[in-house]
């Protein structure tokens, strides 16, 4: 079965007309796992599909990546065949501040007698997790403070990076199975950010080679990272990924 990535959004959180940088893998040209839950990328989201995700990743918090959160939560709660069935896979770190952010605001429906977690169904993950039979694996990167953000990988068809300054350390380990590899990069780094300096001093070439950009503050920023031998992620973009060599069993319905 075809397995592919569509990038909903590529910018910073000031681009907002690059959209959140968010994206969907897809099994059969179907989303098969959302990453992260942007606005604007789940607007575009439900453009594409017709209708609301129904498993997601959590990178982190900052709000281009979970502001979508409480749409998601009033069209899932109010949805009998969704309510409660909504994966949500979080790592254990970031579940506090999720809940901090999104999930703890005051009597979340005016009447009473809703919890934000009712929606959905969360599923706290450490360094690896199976969904629909697939195993995933997750890993810390560096942005902002340690323990709070993190990447993902589906062995042998993508390793996304999340928000993140360079991490060689972690590629080494969790982009060695000729993954796609889609990289936070913008024209100037910052103390959160990749920079193309940064990116091309610490990646090698051949490292280098397997990236698509994402997470640019402008087009002009794009055509920038581009006119320097860079494949540049676009707004909608699907990019075909390999087979993924991830362990994996067949699921079975419950008895």
């Amino acid at each position: 079965m075809d397995w592919s990535l569509r990038f909903l959004g590529v910018g910073n959180a000031s681009a907002v007309e690059l959209g959140s940088p968010m994206s969907v893998i897809e099994r059969g040209g179907r989303p098969w796992l959302t990453i992260d839950c942007g606005g604007e990328g789940l607007t575009a989201f439900k453009a594409h599909y017709g209708h609301m995700p129904q498993a997601l990743f959590v990178t982190h918090v900052h709000l281009d990546h979970v502001a979508g959160f409480e749409r998601l939560f009033v069209d899932t709660f109010f949805n009998a065949n969704r309510r409660g069935k909504v994966r949500l896979y979080v790592p254990a770190t970031v579940v506090p501040l999720l809940h901090k952010r999104i999930g703890d605001y005051p009597n979340v429906l005016a009447e009473g007698g809703a919890n934000f977690w009712d929606a959905f169904h969360l599923i706290v993950v450490g360094e690896a997790f199976w969904h629909e039979g697939v195993r995933l694996e997750v890993f810390p990167v560096r942005h902002h403070w340690p323990e709070t953000a993190y990447g993902l990988r589906l062995q042998g068809a993508l390793t996304w990076s999340g928000d993140t300054r360079p991490v060689p350390e972690m590629l080494a380990r969790y982009a060695n199975d000729n993954e796609l590899i889609a990289h936070d990069c913008g024209l100037h780094g910052n103390p959160s950010h990749t920079g193309v300096d940064d990116l091309e001093r610490e990646y090698s070439i051949e490292l280098q080679a397997r990236m698509m950009l994402y997470h640019y503050a402008s087009v002009a920023d794009g055509q920038a990272l581009a006119a320097r031998g860079h494949r540049v992620a676009q707004p909608g973009q699907c990019v075909p990924l390999a087979d993924p060599t991830a362990p994996h069993v067949l699921v079975q319905d419950p008895p």
